[in-house]
């Protein structure tokens, strides 16, 4: 096999490719079997038509055609490993040139990832902000955990912020009723959000029994709709909280005494924080990475389609496409930049780390493990996870080999840094925690972790990258005639 590759752009290439006539003599051969077995001549079994009695039935033209069918897709591959380019996309395959005892020749057009140099990783310096659990962090965690031992209480006066209201809703567009747009006895905290704009100032200053109408724009199934909406309150109710002392923290915890729960929730929000630290100082080291990688071209056929077929889904207006396409050529960006740190580095995904990985989303998508990979497997998607994984352990890498610091100077330890917040004692590592790439931690023995509900933008992505398995059927690919 010969192979030939024209630049159109750095994530465009022409590939010429032509293979001897003779190396394709298995994939004749299979051909002749293949057709065999399906079609049917009086005097033979099925699957036993000497390849003589086809070419006089069938054609020899039609066996060719078959083996061509059949070799393309693998002499694509090999021909795109021979010359070191990664797919993004599918190929475009023009009619090949074949016929009895001639080469077999054909071009194929495809988006590839770009040849970047890698940058430089190792020892980069990156301040973060100094963590301290203030009296404010204390006395707000304290303040959540006084309101799940809160009692309500109804009150005869009207509703103010905070304040728990029970409520019918009504909505109408106009003058007739919007399928599942009435709802009664609805328990809802003023001030909390999230359920219909306007609501809160709706209900602010009503009583039990008053109602009050008022105009919204819907969401969900009738996202866009104005309607009309009336409420009416049945019952206001005020949260009761229980002093903060000795007994409380008896109630609410194992501590004796309100000391020792202040004293834990501040190690608790100081555990929060190293968090946020050590995804801060994540988020740095992947910002100078890329900054230091300079200008990386980017596949722009690639990235309108998935604008555009993002959008073609509803996604928004024009300042949406604005951002979805930022996010989306951002983490092309790092993707192409992690993936020449796995390569360089060797990193490599073990299969434990990969079903952790499965078993970590299948948790937090409650669904069956096996069920999950099943679906990873069926819509091949299960190169663009290990992908993730491995890009997850290089950023892993970057950050461990970084020279953190906080805003005072002093060194940040994130290989001390467990997945908890805690830190472990100088020299333990096992179950420490490293920075993924997505933002989350995990264990070292996994480095690596994606977001189960993910930007699209990053989706997206993801889907670009997955081009290497959906290349691997070139029977799809479209042909140019």
């Amino acid at each position: 096999m010969k192979s030939v590759v024209e630049t159109l752009n750095p994530t465009r290439v022409r590939l010429a490719v032509e293979v001897p006539f003779a190396e394709l003599e298995s994939n004749i051969q299979s051909a002749y079997k293949r057709i065999a077995a399906q079609v049917t001549v009086p005097g033979f079994r099925k699957g036993k038509v000497p390849p003589m009695v086809i070419d006089q039935r069938i054609g020899r033209p039609v066996v060719l055609e078959e083996a061509v069918n059949e070799a393309i897709p693998q002499i694509y591959q090999d021909a795109m490993r021979e010359n070191e380019l990664t797919p993004l996309a599918q190929p475009e395959i023009d009619q090949p040139q074949f016929g009895e005892g001639e080469d077999l020749k054909f071009t194929a057009e495809v988006t590839v990832k770009p040849k970047i140099e890698l940058p430089e990783w190792e020892g980069l310096e990156v301040q973060v902000d100094d963590i301290a659990a203030s009296d404010d962090d204390i006395s707000e965690r304290l303040d959540v955990l006084r309101a799940r031992f809160g009692t309500l209480v109804t009150v005869e006066r009207a509703a103010a912020n905070d304040d728990f209201v029970q409520i019918d809703l009504n909505a109408t567009s106009d003058g007739e009723p919007v399928e599942g747009g009435q709802a009664s006895g609805v328990s809802y905290q003023i001030g909390r959000g999230g359920m219909i704009e306007g609501l809160d100032e709706a209900l602010a200053g009503l009583t039990a029994g008053e109602t009050k109408s008022f105009r919204t724009t819907l969401v969900g199934t009738h996202e866009g709709e104005e309607v009309d909406v009336e409420v009416t309150v049945n019952a206001v109710k005020e949260q009761q909280l229980p002093e903060l002392d000795d007994e409380f923290a008896q109630l609410a915890s194992e501590f004796d005494t309100l000391d020792e729960l202040r004293d834990d929730i501040r190690e608790q929000a100081l555990n929060s924080k190293r968090i946020e630290q050590a995804m801060a100082a994540r988020d740095k080291v992947l910002e100078q990475l890329i900054g230091n990688a300079g200008d990386i071209p980017l596949p722009e056929e690639l990235i309108t389609q998935q604008v555009e077929d993002h959008l073609a889904d509803g996604h928004g207006d024009d300042d949406h496409r604005a951002e979805f396409e930022q996010n989306l050529r951002g983490n092309l960006t790092q993707q192409f930049v992690l993936d020449e740190l796995v390569k360089a580095e060797s990193i490599e995904v073990s299969q434990d780390e990969l079903s952790s990985y499965i078993i970590q989303q299948a948790m937090r998508s409650r669904i069956d493990p096996n069920q999950l990979a099943q679906q990873l497997v069926d819509q091949g998607n299960l190169p663009s996870v290990v992908a993730d994984v491995a890009r997850g352990k290089a950023l892993a890498l970057a950050v461990e080999k970084a020279n953190v610091t906080d805003a005072s100077g002093n060194a940040v330890e994130l290989n001390r840094l467990r997945e908890d917040g805690t830190l472990a004692e100088p020299g333990e590592v096992e179950g420490v925690a490293a920075p993924a790439v997505d933002g989350s931690f995990e264990f070292a023995e996994l480095d690596a972790d994606q977001d189960a509900e993910a930007a699209d933008a990053a989706d997206a992505a993801e889907e670009a990258e997955a081009g290497d398995a959906e290349a691997a059927d070139a029977d799809e690919a479209d042909k140019k005639d």
